[in-house]
């Protein structure tokens, strides 16, 4: 349950009912006052007050829960840090020993915990928050291999004359290639396929 109505002979009486249903505290929540209430006159004509009580969205710990529960069920022991940047973007680092099983291959496991993850903090009507999950420093180290594979390849294109087909890869893999070598003067690169199987092509100018 993420809100409620509720009704109390004070707008502070409908709120602490609230608070005590959804079991949250006063700074985790919104309140919208739908009628203030009226004692009435000798007690005729009162009116209770209504309030609609909503839990604020709480990224960090929605991602923490479920990786929590994740990583408890694969047996593994976690310490999980979040930074939400600016309200738009969530950073997780998982630290710990043997979490070489949460990248798997080429990263496949990270990344779909990390597209899980962003489908569970978007969950409702709060504002889009994306996520990047990250372990052991994977996903820096994964760059810098790209670039180098990036470079390396735009010299056998340069040399050969010909294009450069590289494996398939996921679009934030792409990016990566792409822009390394967006300023090289003597290769353009270009993306085709369909996904999951869309890689890059570099050529030759």
């Amino acid at each position: 349950m993420d809100s409620i109505e509720k009704s109390g002979k004070t707008v502070e009486e409908a709120i602490e009912e609230a608070l005590v249903i959804l079991n949250c505290t006063r700074d985790q929540v919104e309140v919208e006052i739908i009628e203030q209430g009226a004692k009435g006159f000798l007690g005729l004509g009162s009116k209770l007050a209504k309030v609609l009580v909503s839990k604020k969205n709480n990224p960090e710990k929605k991602a923490k829960e479920f990786l929590k529960e994740i990583t408890t069920l694969m047996g593994l022991s976690v310490d999980i840090e979040c930074e939400l940047d600016d309200e738009k973007h969530l950073n997780i680092d998982l630290k710990g020993s043997s979490l070489g099983v949460l990248i798997g291959k080429r990263g496949q496991t990270l990344d779909s915990l990390q597209y899980l993850i962003n489908l569970v903090v978007n969950k409702g009507d709060a504002p889009y928050v994306s996520v990047t999950l990250d372990t052991e420093n994977y996903r820096q180290k994964r760059k810098e291999t790209l670039e180098n594979l990036a470079y390396n390849l735009a010299k056998k294109a340069k040399s050969t004359r010909r294009n450069v087909v590289l494996e398939p890869m996921n679009p934030y893999e792409r990016r990566i290639i792409h822009a390394a070598l967006q300023n090289d003067r003597h290769v353009t690169t270009y993306s085709q396929g369909e996904e999951p199987y869309r890689n890059v092509v570099i050529s030759p100018k």
